[in-house]
């Protein structure tokens, strides 16, 4: 633990409190994903405190359980966005099918169209692709 990564009253880091990494100051801060294990989200609320780690690199920031909210639930709406959404990462913007998992950012295609066609010629359908309206 360096020094400068244990600042409880956040003179040092902008008024924020701040503690090394795997350091809980008390148990009603939590982080994002430790609320939403316990089905809660911050709900608005400005982060309490925050952890340093990596030498300060990265900074996660902690949030008070007690003005947490609980999460949203899913409707009909949100589900049927979320499988379009899901649908259309699936869909090769070339040949238009649709695979079992989502295709590639790195190709932009899918596997078949990729290893059949040059780099330019694939650039040159992207760019075809994202001009055409489906």
């Amino acid at each position: 633990m360096r020094a400068s990564d244990l600042d409880p009253t956040g003179e040092h880091h902008g008024g924020l409190p701040t503690y090394p990494w795997r350091y809980q100051p008390s148990p009603d801060l939590m982080t994002r994903r430790q609320l939403r294990a316990e089905g809660l989200r911050p709900g608005g609320q400005e982060p309490a405190a925050q952890i340093v780690c990596r030498g300060g690199q990265r900074i996660g920031y902690l949030y008070r359980r007690c003005l947490a909210l609980p999460v949203r639930p899913m409707t009909a709406a949100r589900w049927r966005s979320h499988q379009r959404m899901m649908l259309a990462r699936r869909t090769c913007p070339l040949c238009r099918a649709v695979g079992e998992s989502c295709i590639p950012t790195s190709l932009g295609c899918c596997l078949e169209c990729a290893s059949g066609l040059a780099l330019a010629e694939l650039e040159q359908l992207l760019q075809l692709a994202r001009v055409v309206p489906a």
